[in-house]
């Protein structure tokens, strides 16, 4: 079942959301937050919203305020945090704990917001975490990852240039609880050549049925 809800922070911005609830749905409850070009009815956003929550998982999508007044630019942090967090705390009305995940932008800024210790996490996923910003060649700083408590499970594909296998490792072998899963052929969007012979819709639903695996053995 799918609801459309509206979210405000504490400055007032309003923005909306979709809360899809599957019958049989288990304790923990998904915040899944878009990239910065595109918002939460982007195909790829729908695609993995749907797999996620065929496994048996609450997933709760958002705008942030930018995407919501139909500008391109990405709003600055501390609003993106705002937002965030205001959708952290409506899903847990409906779900016992709460697994932060994001595609590129969205996957960061969830893990900006579990490091500010706001809220209590489960587990965070990042489909295709930013470690280099577009354009540039020096990556970004990922000290506050380091002050995660929850584990973190990385997807990343093999031509990802944003997220460059080559950073991701090192950065999963220096966290206690990180996981890492690669899709062979895949890009920022985990798009794959035609002669690998898988769909990107295939991709994705492999992607969410592993993601859901993962968060089955979560507290275990």
């Amino acid at each position: 079942m799918m609801r459309r809800l509206r979210l405000t922070t504490p400055a007032g911005d309003r923005v909306t959301g979709r809360l899809v609830t599957p019958a049989a749905a288990g304790p923990l409850g998904i915040v899944l937050a878009h990239g910065a070009g595109a918002g939460q009815d982007h195909p790829w956003m729908t695609a993995m919203r749907d797999a996620l929550a065929a496994g048996g998982v609450t997933v709760l999508t958002f705008n942030y305020p930018y995407t919501e007044a139909g500008r391109k630019a990405p709003d600055r942090l501390e609003r993106l945090l705002a937002t965030h967090l205001a959708a952290a705390e409506r899903i847990r009305v409906y779900v016992d704990g709460l697994v932060l995940a994001g595609k590129s932008m969205g996957g960061r800024i969830g893990s900006h917001l579990a490091a500010g210790g706001t809220v209590t996490v489960a587990g965070l996923v990042y489909f295709g975490y930013p470690l280099v910003p577009l354009g540039r060649g020096q990556p970004r700083d990922t000290e506050h990852l380091d002050r995660i408590a929850a584990p973190q499970l990385f997807c990343a594909g093999t031509r990802d240039r944003l997220s460059p296998l080559e950073l991701v490792r090192p950065l999963v072998a220096r966290l206690p609880q990180a996981s890492l899963v690669v899709v062979e052929g895949g890009d920022h969007s985990f798009h794959v050549p035609q002669g690998v012979g898988r769909s990107q819709q295939e991709v994705l639903v492999e992607l969410a049925a592993q993601t859901v695996a993962w968060i089955g053995g979560l507290g275990r």
